[in-house]
């Protein structure tokens, strides 16, 4: 789903409100703790948006690009950096960028926007070389409850997309990472109203390895692969010592 420029306005104008503010905030806690960001690494936001976590990450001194399919939403992304960030049009499903080019890759509620989630996943890694961050709205949540009744009775972002639990999440990343180990945590247990007055309530919550929070976060490691090459020799191509042609992905990856 590509989000057109009242969409985009209106999702970015919801986090300056006290109560976006708040659970905004409650969110980052969460990445934080599990992406442990460092100086000087080199991050990807899949599906950036307007550009909030490209900048919470700018500031922890990390090197961000963002991909995003919604020109509108990168248009907003662009005011908040500059050129303090990358940025890409294009779909999580295709990224275009070379094996193992980030330390950090994140996908934080984007995935349920995609049309093939296994396939933005997969990308996700192939692009990685240190750490994968996905986050997404927790469909056992009492917030995802909220949107489902809304949606009959109004149209809204959240109809077209696809929730998902822990369960089928780390699913879907242990079937390209066979064992891999997995942080996981959740943040945003009340509904919206609450925290209004609910705020001390929400912070006394564990959050680590809860599945009910709205917001559900995991990471896990991705070793160094050098993929190209290895699709290179798999393929039998000979390059002679006197031949003059270059093969660009070998070469790419050679210099890496």
């Amino acid at each position: 789903m590509i989000f057109d420029e009242k969409t985009a306005k209106s999702y970015d104008d919801w986090f300056q409100t006290p109560i976006g503010h708040y659970i905004d905030r409650r969110e980052k806690e969460l990445i934080f703790d599990l992406v442990a960001p460092k100086e000087g690494e080199r991050l990807l936001d899949v599906g950036c948006g307007t550009g909030g976590h490209l900048l919470f990450f700018r500031r922890k001194g990390c090197n961000v690009t963002g991909i995003e399919p919604s020109s509108h939403m990168i248009d907003i992304a662009r005011k908040k950096l500059g050129q303090r960030a990358e940025f890409h049009m294009g779909k999580a499903e295709d990224l275009p960028f070379s094996d193992n080019e980030f330390d950090i890759v994140t996908m934080i509620t984007s995935l349920e926007f995609t049309g093939d989630p296994q396939k933005a996943i997969d990308e996700a890694i192939r692009v990685c070389k240190g750490r994968v961050f996905i986050a997404v709205l927790n469909k056992y949540s009492l917030i995802a409850a909220q949107r489902r009744v809304k949606g009959i009775f109004r149209q809204s972002i959240f109809n077209n997309a696809r929730f998902f639990g822990i369960g089928e999440l780390t699913g879907m990343v242990r079937a390209t990472l066979k064992g891999v180990n997995i942080r996981w945590g959740s943040v945003i247990f009340l509904p919206y109203g609450w925290y209004s007055f609910a705020t001390g309530l929400e912070e006394i919550i564990p959050a680590i390895k809860n599945p009910f929070g709205a917001f559900i976060g995991l990471s896990f490691p991705v070793a160094f692969t050098h993929r190209t090459i290895q699709d290179i020799v798999k393929d039998h191509i000979n390059i002679g010592a006197k031949d003059k042609h270059e093969v660009q992905e070998a070469i790419r990856e050679m210099k890496k």
